[in-house]
């Protein structure tokens, strides 16, 4: 079993003598501009979350037990203004890996104009590096390279669904699946703020707009998804994932979701006593009936 241990406080998962990479050593960074940013770590929400991300980094968790095949990049939320890469990262690869699943979590760069001239370009180079860095690790890990996929919770779902949907010409560099946990598929005049003000920083031209309105790009060669939400989220409305399901269903494209009554946005993990502790094992599920987890 892999020693860990947790902040009361924050649920902060300690990852010394974990394999920590860096996404883009000896490589330059894409987008990249120089600039004063300081990375730091700061509570919101009553987790520990990290700001000002400009050195991103991908945390492999490797599988306890018998190796079931799979391998996991989780994507955690913060609408990129920040990485919860506690709650909504380490403490779920730590879940992953316990059931022979291998997990990776991605601090992604934070899309930021004082570090980068393209901010809205750099979650998705770094998500797709992150996912080919981590079929690299494939025979290391004993997982199945074509069995990867992405988890993404809030803005990382977000993320996780333009993985899917926006091809890459590198085949490593695309999931095989995806998991949408209280994620952002639509694009409504609150989800154009939102995408203006915090990942491009400007007004959409016509031709981004397009780019950015999702659910037309979903075709039958999506990747399967499984979704999450709580019909009580005021923060991003369940039917984020209900529409997206839906135009999933439409394209013939595998799907599974679960609505819960209660849980608001942000649950992570879960909670017994609203229920929403019972997504990570569903996802568990989902993974094997598809054929993920051999």
């Amino acid at each position: 079993m892999m020693e860990y241990a947790t902040d009361g406080r924050h649920g902060m998962a300690l990852t010394e003598g974990l394999d920590m990479i860096q996404l883009w050593e000896g490589h330059e960074k894409p987008y990249c501009r120089e600039c004063s940013l300081t990375e730091y770590e700061e509570e919101s929400w009553g987790v520990l979350c990290a700001y000002n991300v400009t050195e991103p980094t991908l945390t492999v968790y490797e599988a306890q037990g018998r190796n079931k095949g799979t391998a996991v990049l989780i994507l955690p939320g913060g609408g990129y203004t920040l990485v919860a890469v506690n709650h909504e990262g380490h403490d779920v690869a730590l879940a992953l890996a316990d059931q022979g699943i291998t997990a990776a979590v991605l601090k992604y760069r934070l899309p930021n104009p004082e570090s980068s001239y393209a901010p809205e370009r750099v979650p998705l180079a770094d998500a797709r590096r992150a996912l080919k860095l981590l079929r690299s690790t494939s025979q290391t890990h004993g997982f199945d390279k074509e069995s990867v996929g992405v988890l993404g919770f809030s803005a990382g779902s977000h993320l996780a669904t333009v993985a899917g949907l926006r091809e890459s010409h590198d085949k490593d560099e695309n999931p095989r699946f995806t998991g949408l946990v209280y994620g952002v598929t639509r694009f409504t005049p609150e989800n154009r703020k939102w995408l203006e003000t915090s990942l491009y920083h400007r007004v959409l031209t016509d031709a981004e707009i397009a780019e950015n309105t999702l659910l037309d790009h979903v075709s039958t060669k999506t990747p399967p998804a499984f979704l999450v939400h709580a019909y009580d989220d005021e923060t991003c409305p369940v039917e984020e994932s209900t529409w997206y399901a839906e135009k999933l269903r439409e394209h013939e494209v595998p799907t599974e979701m679960h609505l819960f009554p209660r849980g608001g946005h942000g649950f992570g993990m879960g909670r017994k006593e609203d229920g929403t502790d019972q997504w990570f094992r569903l996802f568990l599920n989902w993974l094997s009936i598809s054929g993920y987890s051999i």
